[in-house]
């Protein structure tokens, strides 16, 4: 259901291969992994997904809509003036959606702040996932979200869908960008092999690499 209401949303859109590149992983996380539901979609306690990959939308929005935090039918409107599924996710506007995002290099940071908030608050068991691009790492403020994450071991996790578009070269590969973290290396199309990366709890911040290739899974 997911991958045809993504068929809906795309066509010749550029940003598809964007979506393409993250449905597999967004199926994974709210069917299999995430603790949320449209009705505990306002729960203090509930884990938190942030899309920092937020310049490709379509598969968000089909996720979401295939789990029931909004009606399908808003799909057919996406990117339209009075649409609610903007090109950019609208936390305002859309169930579900945690942070507005697009602008990249902010997420991560997001996620870094929202994970220190449930500590303060004592959440222990609501966990926070964010989901980036490749090239999206060589933006500054990523670099200062990593090493705080690791500084103060934050429970957070990271996945970064690795399609092969960075724009700089980096020794070592996604891996080496994150020191202090803990590493999986995940096939991005193998459910399973996702939700063994993203379901085990650790104690200090931990990265998913997903490697894809833009293709329907």
């Amino acid at each position: 259901m997911t991958v045809t209401m993504l068929r809906r949303l795309t066509g010749d859109e550029k940003h598809a291969p964007s979506a393409h590149s993250t449905v597999d992983v967004l199926r994974v996380l709210y069917e299999r992994v995430l603790r949320v539901s449209p009705e505990t979609a306002d729960a203090p306690d509930r884990d938190r997904f942030l899309l920092s990959k937020g310049h490709g939308p379509a598969a968000y929005y089909a996720v979401l809509a295939d789990r029931g935090f909004f009606p399908d039918e808003w799909l057919d409107t996406m990117g339209r003036w009075h649409s609610r599924l903007g090109t950019h996710p609208d936390r305002v506007l859309i169930p579900g959606v945690e942070v507005g995002t697009g602008s990249l290099g902010h997420g991560l940071g997001l996620a870094v702040g929202t994970a220190l908030g449930l500590r303060a608050q004592g959440f222990a068991e609501a966990r926070t996932f964010v989901l980036l691009g490749d090239a999206e790492l060589d933006e500054g403020s990523n670099h200062e979200a990593i090493a705080y994450a690791a500084a103060i071991r934050l429970p957070l996790t990271a996945i970064v869908i690795d399609n092969r578009s960075a724009t700089h070269g980096w020794p070592g590969g996604i891996p080496a960008r994150f020191p202090g973290w803990s590493v999986a290396l995940v096939d991005g199309h193998d459910h399973d092999q996702i939700e063994r990366a993203l379901s085990v709890r650790r104690e200090q911040p931990h990265l998913v690499v997903a490697a894809v290739e833009a293709k329907w899974s």
